[in-house]
């Protein structure tokens, strides 16, 4: 079976450029590379995908921005038996062979990837530095006004209600109502 993977960091950002052929069946999310452990749809790929599969990835930096996981998610698919296809640097590993070449340039594009990453994050704090500095930033408002939540389900509100009428999900009116409780303990 033919298994696509593709990621992107952001929901704002589309899919559409991973062009990755035909596939049996395509994982997609959109969320940061930075920990493969907190990517859903990644690890249900490396559940779902068995021996004989072939897993194909657009880039290598679409399935790792960590060298550390980039390298662990690979064995962990050619342990399996799964020959992991990187489209954009045309390089294939499998369980039976191993190309000396191939993992060298895995490894140093991982490298790169995780070296970007480390860039990104440094240029987007030093912005916040600045704007924070002049002003401007203030930072994330605030998602979920506990304080709103507390007041509605003490007035009898369902949590259902709540969340409608705050556009959050239940699972936040849940938690910021749990977390009332284990303060007013």
């Amino acid at each position: 079976m033919k298994i696509g993977y593709r990621r992107v960091s952001t929901e704002d950002q589309s899919l559409d450029r991973q062009d990755l052929g035909d596939c049996d069946k395509v994982f997609e999310e959109k969320l940061s590379g930075a920990s493969a452990a907190a990517r859903p749809a990644l690890q249900d790929l490396i559940s779902f995908s068995r021996e004989g599969d072939e897993v194909v990835v657009f880039s290598i930096d679409r399935l790792a921005r960590d060298l550390r996981d980039l390298q662990a998610i690979v064995t962990t698919l050619t342990d399996k038996g799964v020959t992991v296809t990187f489209v954009t640097e045309k390089l294939t590993f499998t369980s039976s062979a191993s190309d000396p070449l191939s993992v060298l340039q895995l490894q140093l594009m991982g490298a790169f990837a995780e070296f970007e990453r480390a860039i990104i994050r440094k240029r987007q704090a030093e912005g916040i530095a600045k704007a924070k500095a002049k002003g401007v930033y203030k930072g994330r408002p605030p998602k979920i006004e506990k304080s709103k939540i507390i007041v509605l389900r003490r007035a009898g509100v369902s949590p259902t209600n709540i969340a409608r009428e705050l556009g959050v999900s239940r699972a936040s009116v849940y938690r910021a109502l749990s977390g009332a409780v284990e303060a007013a303990a």
